[in-house]
């Protein structure tokens, strides 16, 4: 059963065509060969995206995204934590659209947990075509 949840820490909650996004992120799950099972995003500011950090993986820094990871082989599970602070810092560092920023951070979680690594040697970008890919089949209305 696919279950796609849109939660907040801190901030208001963006915008966004849930329906919409959902389906996007079942079509790019599905292209690569994976369904959805229940996915939650908790978009948050960037205390608590760093207390998160710290907590979890003990890293003190901030990032965009956290992604914890419950996958089974065939369908993707997890939570995903996502800073709009940085988001923002991001797109603006960037000169890119918030909004497109954000898609493009809310695709990476979903991407890391169909197995989509950025931390080794050339994998950043193999992410940021899978990125770009995902980004492509974004229908217009999703914000």
């Amino acid at each position: 059963m696919t279950e796609i949840n849109y939660m907040t820490q801190n901030v208001t909650l963006p915008p966004l065509d849930q329906q919409a996004v959902s389906a996007w992120l079942e079509q790019v799950a599905r292209a690569h060969g994976k369904r959805v099972g229940t996915l939650t995003y908790v978009f948050c500011d960037d205390e608590y995206i760093l207390q998160t950090n710290r907590q979890f993986l003990n890293h003190d820094y901030y990032t965009d995204i956290i992604t914890f990871d419950y996958s089974t082989s065939h369908r993707i599970a997890g939570d995903m934590v996502i800073s709009l602070d940085t988001v923002r810092s991001n797109a603006e560092q960037l000169g890119v659209d918030y909004n497109s920023e954000l898609m493009r951070v809310i695709v990476h979680g979903v991407l890391h947990l169909c197995g989509i690594n950025d931390k080794g040697p050339g994998e950043r970008e193999v992410m940021e075509a899978h990125e770009n890919a995902a980004l492509a089949m974004l229908p217009s209305n999703v914000i």
